[in-house]
């Protein structure tokens, strides 16, 4: 079960970690969202959130290969995850873009799903 644990906190932490890159352009992150990024504000902001989620995704693989911190970042990595979701379902009106990253994160969901479950079986063994 650990190696099951591994390979799914591996796949949540490259989901959350891809969009470090959006710390390196505007442009980037006007391609992946589909959105024009009309001020430097938005620009700064946009930008930090990349790097916010280059540090959760790399919290989220450190955790695969180290198991005392895999309960700290499955919780995180849910509360981010299900907080998107749920942003996006309530919001409405979103581009096909952020659609398009509302599915790669249920898949997310589903793989942190399988890791808490197989933790959860794994305990006091």
């Amino acid at each position: 079960m650990a190696k099951a644990i591994m390979g799914c906190l591996i796949i949540v932490g490259l989901i959350n970690f891809i969009p470090v890159l959006g710390v390196f352009s505007a442009q980037k992150l006007e391609s992946v969202y589909a959105i024009t990024l009309a001020s430097n504000d938005l620009i700064i902001l946009m930008r930090h959130r990349a790097l916010l989620f280059g540090v959760l995704g790399g919290f989220i693989l450190y955790s695969a290969f180290y198991t005392s911190y895999q309960t700290a970042a499955m919780v995180m990595a849910g509360v981010s995850m299900l907080g998107y979701a749920l942003l996006v379902l309530l919001v409405g009106g979103y581009n096909e873009a952020i659609f398009t990253i509302l599915q790669v994160d249920l898949v997310g969901i589903l793989f942190l799903l399988v890791a808490a479950v197989f933790k959860y079986l794994s305990r006091d063994r």
